[in-house]
């Protein structure tokens, strides 16, 4: 009986790492658990040493640090364009699009010095996650809650001018898998007009190709990230939010299109650590293997 015990437990990896390599869900559901127990594990390391500073931007250095070597355990190579618009003196508003909880892995590869995000406040009661968050000086705010919110906002400005802050903000005000993007919240361009700093628009390519929680599917691939010219807003007043709120969810939507026209379907893959990535018996696969052999 112990024997057999044994024999089963020896047994029990070979038979996981041959789901693994056999079956996409398996594999696709190994690699959304372990970028939870990354960001969970590095989140509970990090905070105490974050702690000794107390709350502060500069902690998100080590976020950002704790979170960079995920693109090599997946295989994903980021590919940035207009990097340079962000060297910017002075604080400023960050608008980027919103697909899925990968869009840390984009954000984190393009972050200027001193930049926050604004997220919900659910977030700040995920354990240690939550605490890390509050100790890299993310912003929290309360959507259902209007007054709430808008005072958030007008807080923030002040303190981004006073602090020279940059302020990360997903405008879709959820996450938005689909090929178009969803209306714009008005919360940030509201912050740029009233603090009278530019915005800076920054468009992540459609991950379609390699990574898909309807289909199950989660294989390497590149992502592009787009940085677009800056909007000013000095001399705007409130009125104006509405128009410029348009302008700039045009402008990217725009960027959206034609960078989901121009990637698809040229996905340069690096290995992932993780494991395979591509399945070779994909029709996608097939026709990676055609073009090298070209």
């Amino acid at each position: 009986m112990d024997l057999l015990l044994l024999q089963g437990l020896l047994l029990l990896p070979l038979a996981v790492l041959l789901l693994y390599r056999c079956s996409p869900r398996f594999q696709f559901l190994c690699k959304v658990a372990f970028f939870n127990c990354w960001i969970v594990a590095l989140a509970t390391l990090l905070s105490p040493l974050a702690a000794f500073r107390g709350r502060s931007v500069e902690n998100m250095r080590l976020l950002r640090a704790a979170l960079l070597p995920l693109k090599r355990f997946y295989g994903i190579r980021m590919r940035v364009r207009g990097s340079e618009r962000l060297r910017l003196p002075g604080p400023f508003v960050i608008v980027c699009n919103h697909q899925a909880s990968l869009d840390l892995m984009g954000m984190v590869e393009v972050i200027p010095e001193r930049c926050v995000p604004i997220a919900k406040r659910e977030l700040l009661y995920l354990g240690t996650v939550g605490w890390a968050c509050w100790l890299s000086g993310i912003i929290f705010i309360e959507r259902q809650r209007r007054d709430t919110a808008i005072e958030v906002i007008s807080r923030t400005a002040s303190t981004m001018r006073r602090e020279n802050l940059r302020v990360w903000v997903f405008p879709e005000g959820t996450r938005n898998p689909g090929r178009s993007m969803l209306p714009f919240k008005r919360g940030a361009f509201h912050l740029a007009v009233q603090a009278q700093v530019p915005i800076v628009p920054i468009v992540i390519s459609p991950y379609r190709d390699f990574f898909s929680p309807k289909e199950k599917r989660f294989t390497s691939g590149t992502c592009t990230i787009q940085v677009l010219p800056r909007v000013e807003t000095c001399g705007l007043s409130p009125k104006d939010v509405p128009k410029l709120t348009e302008s700039v969810h045009q402008a990217m939507a725009e960027a959206l299109a034609e960078m989901s026209m121009s990637d698809h379907g040229d996905q340069d893959m690096e290995q992932p650590l993780l494991g395979p990535g591509e399945d070779r018996d994909s029709p996608q696969g097939q026709g990676d293997t055609a073009r090298s052999s070209k």
